[in-house]
């Protein structure tokens, strides 16, 4: 296990200014909430004496002393899982997700999870949050395949956070829907909240009751009876793109809860994968692109609609 971390510093930057505030900057690998936690909980000292609260006022000649403890053990343990690694370094791994793997342990889901195959894999991982675990900052659902990234460390995380707050990650899925949408590409503009008839569900609800939900999508291939749909989403939704593809009229192919209860194509899963994801890597400036081709059971279903439409 690491050892513990000491940073001292000597505010010299003219007028008074919160702790939580200096020490953000000059500590960027930490959020502000971890940082505040640290304060908190007695690791910060002002001119030797425990800071009294984030918002304390700190003024030039103060010395301010930051204890960082190694990360506590998460309580979850790895896994030998196999993974399809995409793509790894320091400060990050790209996996592709096979559908029926749960990404975070949860109820029901204590153990199997893309979380447990990561620890198992990386045994040493130096963790976020002050737990031994790979940070996540998107998810995809259990039956959805395709590409997603963990993060290792504190500070790619913090990074690959800003990166999905600001909407400059472009995530690329490939769905196989019944029918067809209104127009062969669009942009999606529905809310999405929780269902009020069902809580395991979500919806698209009015919205000032629900949260922003954008997408955009450009159909590929145009069948008889069904298309095969490239999105984008814009935002990061809970089943965002199955309620989006509802919405249009077009449910996705072996969607059970928001789409048709019989497949219309031999399929135990629905037709949704996470084929490309475009990101700029901590310390990097140009974007790199990852890609995952289809699994081989959307690549049969998808030659079944070929053949027969």
């Amino acid at each position: 296990m690491s050892n513990e971390r000491i940073e001292i510093f000597v505010y010299d930057e003219g007028n008074a200014e919160r702790l939580d505030k200096f020490l953000v900057q000059r500590l960027p690998e930490f959020s502000r909430a971890r940082l505040q936690g640290l304060i908190a909980d007695g690791f910060v000292l002002v001119n030797h004496v425990p800071a009294k609260k984030a918002g304390q006022l700190i003024e030039n000649g103060f010395e301010i002393q930051v204890r960082i403890p190694p990360p506590v053990p998460s309580g979850l343990v790895g896994e030998n899982i196999p993974l399809d690694i995409i793509f790894e370094n320091d400060d990050l791994i790209v996996v592709n997700k096979p559908a029926g793997m749960v990404v975070h342990p949860a109820a029901g889901h204590s153990s199997g999870t893309l979380v447990h195959a990561v620890l198992g894999y990386d045994p040493d991982l130096e963790g976020i949050g002050g737990e031994e675990r790979p940070g996540l900052v998107h998810r995809l659902d259990k039956e959805t395949s395709g590409l997603i990234v963990l993060a290792k460390n504190e500070q790619a995380h913090h990074w690959l956070q800003d990166q999905f707050r600001l909407r400059t990650v472009e995530k690329t899925y490939l769905a196989l829907v019944d029918g067809k949408p209104p127009t062969p590409a669009g942009r999606v503009e529905a809310a999405i909240g929780r269902d009020q008839s069902h809580r395991k569900k979500m919806a698209i609800v009015p919205q000032k009751k629900g949260r922003e939900a954008v997408s955009e999508y450009k159909t590929l291939v145009s069948f008889k009876n069904h298309t095969l749909l490239e999105f984008h989403p814009l935002t990061g939704r809970t089943h965002q793109i199955r309620l989006h593809c509802q919405f249009l009229g077009c449910p996705i192919v072996g969607d059970s809860v928001y789409g048709k209860k019989n497949p219309t194509v031999e399929i135990n899963r629905h037709f949704l994968h996470a084929y490309q994801l475009k990101i700029i890597l901590p310390n990097e400036k140009s974007p790199r692109t990852f890609e995952a081709e289809l699994p081989e059971e959307l690549k049969q279903a998808l030659e079944e609609v070929r053949r027969y439409e």
